[in-house]
């Protein structure tokens, strides 16, 4: 017995891990275990040997199960530190930016443009993207004969009969003037964001995209201010130290002097840098409100005068950030996203910073 005691509790000790340990169990407890066999033997002895080996025989067996559990939690034990060790994460490491979903250009330019305008005192206004020929055309001073007003390049909506009014997908953000007009009076500064239709289709034109519009209306407002206007939103957009815009004659039928903008800029091995070079950029068109238009609006045009501006949502987002195609703004690539998109949290403001 004492031979067997030693040599099992030598090999439990240096059994590798629970398969041998297993292994060893049954050699020597198991129902052919040495062991056992031994107990199986004190049936054939006399009173006096089994009194005498009776209980040296039960203190091994107790013995050896004792190491043979003591030996399985450690090798329990020892597995789980491998395991940890293997597993192991330092949790005050910073976690590893994961982007989960992102905010388009359209969405962020648009932010960044009104976090500038409300720094001025505008407010936003909404209109319906379906809009009747009045609000549209009629009430901007937009003639008939108009080549707007085309088939060509508006899209107009079927009416079951003659005597509803026709309606057409809005061309421009324009109409939410007239709107605002009726709705808030004078005097009043409105900025107007949100998707318009037109008829045109190539890499710088789509027949959905996003404009911006402008207006403000008072008793003393001149030209000098929407200059200011626009190179104050002009700088604060782009994010430059100063700007240098070219105001260029033209002609919009709802604004007299009308005007489009240029900012200069320079082209350097294909990239753009704007406030400095030789060429020059159309960004935008303005110029002050027809008297027409403010009376069509229900304001009374002898007494107050205003600016007016329209900006390609779309068209500055491509300018600011690289965008060489803009239907890749609609076709919902997830790269592209990836690539152009904003953090949820890349809230723009003028004092933090409009972009990342």
């Amino acid at each position: 017995m004492e031979e067997l005691r030693a040599k099992y509790l030598q090999q439990i000790s240096e059994a590798a891990d629970e398969i041998a340990l297993e292994e060893l169990r049954v050699r020597a407890l198991g129902k052919k275990g040495e062991v056992t066999q031994q107990m199986r033997q004190l049936g054939a002895m006399s009173p006096d040997e089994r009194r005498s080996f009776g209980p040296a025989l039960n203190k091994l067996k107790d013995e050896l199960a004792t190491a043979l559990a003591a030996k399985k939690i450690a090798l329990s034990d020892a597995a789980l530190d491998a395991r940890l060790k293997g597993e192991w994460l330092d949790v005050t490491l910073p976690s590893r930016a994961r982007r989960i979903g992102t905010v388009h250009p359209v969405s962020q330019v648009t932010e960044e443009v009104t976090a500038i305008f409300a720094e001025m005192g505008f407010t936003v206004e909404q209109g319906p993207r379906i809009e009747t020929e009045w609000y549209n055309f009629d009430a901007l001073n937009i003639p008939d004969h108009h080549p707007a007003r085309a088939e060509m390049d508006t899209f107009y909506l079927c009416r079951e009969n003659d005597d509803q009014p026709l309606r057409v997908l809005r061309t421009h953000t324009s109409p939410v003037q007239i709107r605002a007009m009726e709705k808030i009076g004078a005097p009043l500064r409105i900025i107007c964001p949100g998707g318009v239709y037109r008829a045109d289709y190539d890499h710088t034109h789509t027949p959905m995209f996003h404009q911006v519009e402008g207006l403000a209306l008072d008793t003393d407002i001149s030209m000098a201010n929407l200059k200011w206007v626009l190179i104050e939103f002009t700088k604060a957009f782009f994010e430059v130290e100063s700007v240098d815009l070219r105001f260029r004659a033209s002609h919009f039928p709802f604004t007299e002097p009308s005007a489009e903008v240029d900012i200069r800029c320079s082209w350097d091995d294909g990239k753009l840098k704007l406030g400095e070079g030789d060429d020059w950029l159309e960004i935008l068109g303005c110029g002050m409100v027809h008297p027409k238009v403010i009376a069509a609006g229900g304001i009374d045009p002898e007494v107050y005068q205003g600016f007016a501006f329209g900006v390609g949502i779309d068209r500055i987002a491509m300018l600011k950030y690289g965008m060489p195609d803009l239907r890749a703004f609609f076709e919902g690539d997830v790269r592209w996203l990836r690539h152009f998109g904003f953090a949820p949290l890349d809230v723009p403001t003028i004092h933090g910073g409009l972009s990342r």
